[in-house]
């Protein structure tokens, strides 16, 4: 994939993209949206991609929206015509025409509108999507990381919300995420104090699911991905994941219904009976999806 400030690659059936602007210590841009949503893609299509990680450049995984958009707003009360996130499509016809067509397609499989907004579209992938946090993530970034099914955050992480120092509000739905992450009380902090916390308080209140230590971050997360990749069945954490988010939005008896169906359905799979039959033979799984 050619990108400009977006790095994809793929090795042991995990794809890595990572956020490439590390002298802006990878401050987002409608160029990173574009090429970040167009690698999601790519690694959902791809059937050699078990599992999907999303992490920065150098020393920070993304310090929100970039300051010259923000800037830009600011003096004119709207987006700057001219600028370069402006020509890249930020809320133009093109931007519109393809947000219309993922819905389209989104809709034509069943995916609800919930998870077909511009940034909580991840949700929907049919891949477990990890946020591989190596340093600090603020306001935007922190809201892509909600996103995420798990954040595995570096010892050197640190997080802030930063939208109400700046005279803005909880943005792209993160006062539903955030809240069902860390509780109302905890969200409500990170929210009205807009302050920083480290990663043994983002551990705490649930925010990160682990602390690796700096030095071998990368090296960590992506063994716990190869991990999810090679030894549980990549059906399963595509039907539990779909169970999991949907599930938010279902009374406990229609989740329970769901989940009897599915069971049903998972009798009658290959990686059903390959489950069965690495477990009895003792050797490793080799399973297909299917």
């Amino acid at each position: 994939m050619q990108n400009e400030e977006v790095l994809y690659s793929v090795a042991n059936r995990v794809a890595t993209i990572t956020l490439n602007r590390p002298d802006k210590l990878n401050a987002w841009t409608a160029v990173m949206e574009k090429e970040v949503r167009s690698s999601m893609e790519n690694a959902e299509r791809d059937e050699d991609v078990r599992v999907i990680v999303l992490t920065g450049a150098g020393r920070g995984f993304c310090a929100g929206a970039d300051m010259s958009l923000l800037s830009a707003v600011a003096e004119h009360g709207v987006v700057d015509r001219n600028s370069e996130d402006q020509k890249s499509g930020v809320q133009n016809r093109e931007v519109q025409k393809r947000e219309d067509q993922n819905r389209e397609a989104a809709l034509r499989d069943g995916v609800p509108l919930d998870f077909q907004k511009r940034y909580s579209y991840f949700p929907a992938i049919g891949k477990p999507v990890i946020a591989a946090i190596n340093g600090p993530v603020v306001g935007l970034g922190l809201v892509i990381t909600l996103y995420c099914d798990l954040r595995l955050a570096s010892d050197a992480a640190r997080f802030s919300t930063t939208f109400a120092r700046r005279g803005l509000v909880a943005e792209y739905g993160m006062a539903w995420m955030l809240p069902r992450i860390v509780g109302i009380a905890n969200a409500l902090d990170l929210l009205f104090s807009a302050r920083t916390i480290d990663a043994a308080e983002a551990l705490r209140i649930g925010l990160v699911n682990r602390i690796l230590p700096q030095e071998s971050f990368l090296e960590k997360v992506h063994e716990y991905a190869r991990e999810l990749a090679s030894t549980v069945s990549p059906r399963s954490l595509r039907i539990i994941k779909r169970q999991v988010y949907e599930a938010m939005f279902q009374p406990l008896s229609e989740a329970f219904d769901v989940s009897v169906n599915e069971m049903m359905a998972s009798f009658k799979t290959e990686d059903f009976k390959e489950g069965v039959a690495h477990f009895v033979e003792k050797r490793a799984p080799a399973f297909t999806g299917r």
